[in-house]
């Protein structure tokens, strides 16, 4: 009995962990520690010899993490900022790794994660006496708040380079996720105007065709706003921001105020206003990645507010043309010229600080993205001056956007996701999305070939984007360090490796 006791004893004493205090450096937390399970085959096949002493039977095998209490407390830790990152667009890599260097670096030795498209599992392991105690959180809520996702990003940091301890990294996780938005909710509008203002003028229009298409787009913005307070679903909020785009612009054009007679260029700043929203980057990277699931789902959603978009935009063409408000809505495609080229590189910059402005980024992201925003553009439009194809254009600009970002962002404290969504966001194929749906939906015979290419284009941003951050890798942690060179495109969460390898 006394021996029992003993052994309890001794087992509560090792299990004894100062978890919720600042974690040990590096050096000191890591001992080497004996090979038990050699250890105990020895004896299996051998008797104790003078040698080789007598393993103790009551010493555990594997990891030996802390009591109950503080594992639960430390998963939740992680789940929540887990939650976080996904909530705000970042990758299912991303929150994978990031949780498993939070655990590791708060004395959970082991642990496993499975992300989804509307969950996270976090199962830690504590070796062969105790049970492996399961967490799981879902991710209910979707909100573009990148200064939410920086502040969080810098806290994991601060976990991981073992300068803030489990409860004091609580405390201001709570705190990031209760404040208010850096802005008020119309500067949002505004900066959502501004943006299809900015594409208007990159698309070729004139200061008048900005101007309608900065009132329809804030126009929609505050009837999304005013339709969320009925819990209206996204889907159909796609197709009302579709309609009210379509029709609104088209009447204006009838009306005889802009100076030209057909409200392509409207109705294409509004789409991609509409489309900027998207997290067709985080499907990609997801699916690139591996994590099928969760792209599948990302893909559906996707697709699904694509084709309430859809929806509304045919929707407000058939009622044109009933009442025939416009005889010749659509407008060709102009070619970019050296001439005009500097207008395309302001409105990119302009579009890509306005969709960061929108998004509540901070001030020096904005700046970034603006400068992102500026190099993709200016990329883009060389190439059509070469007479590169959409679809390559597109995926080569947004490979330096990618690139550019994974090697810069870090290093001014800027989240590689707000620089990478940001700097497309002046490419996204709104102009030929508009056409592809007058030819499909109006025209007799309709060909789905220009709305097929709108999608690729979406497609080779989203993938050149990914793989400009993993090119951006090896340039930005050394090319001697082939574990972090090779291990795939990270937009989010600290570039620290964990201990353990990422099976």
């Amino acid at each position: 009995m006394r021996k029992i006791n003993e052994r309890a004893d001794q087992g509560a004493q090792r299990r004894r962990w100062p978890i919720l205090e600042s974690p040990q450096p590096r050096s000191e937390r890591h001992q080497p520690r004996p090979n038990l399970l050699r250890r105990r085959a020895w004896h299996i096949l051998e008797a104790p010899t003078a040698e080789q002493p007598a393993v103790d039977a009551g010493e555990a095998l594997g990891p030996q993490p802390p009591d109950d209490a503080t594992v639960n407390f430390v998963l939740d830790l992680a789940l929540r900022i887990g939650e976080v990152q996904m909530s705000s667009g970042a990758g299912a890599s991303d929150v994978t790794a990031t949780i498993i260097a939070l655990a590791a670096a708060l004395g959970l030795p082991h642990c496993e994660v499975d992300v989804i498209f509307t969950s996270i599992t976090v199962t830690c392991h504590r070796g062969t006496d105790l049970a492996p105690v399961t967490a799981l959180r879902v991710v209910r809520s979707r909100s573009l708040d990148y200064t939410r996702l920086t502040e969080t990003e810098m806290l994991v940091r601060k976990i991981v380079r073992g300068h803030m301890g489990a409860e004091e990294a609580y405390t201001e996780l709570r705190r990031v996720t209760t404040a208010k938005h850096p802005y008020p909710r119309w500067v949002a509008t505004v900066a959502w105007g501004g943006l299809a203002a900015f594409v208007a003028l990159l698309l070729g229009g004139g200061p008048d065709i900005a101007a309608v298409a900065f009132v329809i787009s804030s126009v929609i913005d505050r009837l999304g706003r005013y339709l969320n307070r009925f819990n209206l679903p996204f889907f159909f909020q796609q197709v009302v921001g579709g309609l009210v785009a379509t029709l609104s612009a088209m009447v204006i054009v009838s009306s005889g105020i802009l100076t030209t007679d057909k409200p392509t260029l409207v109705v294409a700043a509004a789409v991609t206003v509409l489309l900027s929203g998207l997290s067709t980057v985080s499907a990609v990277q997801d699916a690139i990645t591996g994590y099928y699931v969760t792209a599948a789902g990302r893909t559906m959603e996707t697709a699904l507010m694509s084709a309430g978009l859809i929806t509304g935009v045919v929707f407000a063409l058939k009622l044109a043309r009933m009442f025939q408000l416009s005889g010749k809505p659509l407008l060709e495609v102009t070619t970019t010229t050296l001439r005009y080229l500097p207008v395309v590189v302001i409105g990119g910059a302009g579009a890509a600080a306005c969709f960061a402005l929108a998004s509540y980024s901070t001030l020096r992201a904005l700046l970034v993205a603006a400068a992102a925003g500026a190099i993709g553009t200016f990329v883009y439009g060389g190439l059509i001056l070469l007479h590169f194809q959409a679809v390559s254009a597109s995926a080569i600009a947004a490979t330096l956007v990618g690139f550019c970002g994974g090697v810069l962002s870090r290093r001014l404290k800027v989240t590689p996701l707000v620089v990478a969504v940001s700097g497309i966001t002046p490419l996204l194929p709104g102009l030929s999305t508009y056409r592809g749906l007058y030819q499909l939906g109006v025209e007799p015979g309709g060909n789905i070939s220009t709305l097929m290419t709108a999608v690729a284009v979406g497609l080779a941003l989203a993938a050149g984007v990914v793989l400009g951050e993993y090119l951006a890798q090896p340039v930005r942690t050394g090319l001697g360090r082939l574990e972090r060179k090779f291990a795939g495109p990270r937009m989010a969460g600290p570039m620290e490796p964990s201990d353990r390898w990422l099976e």
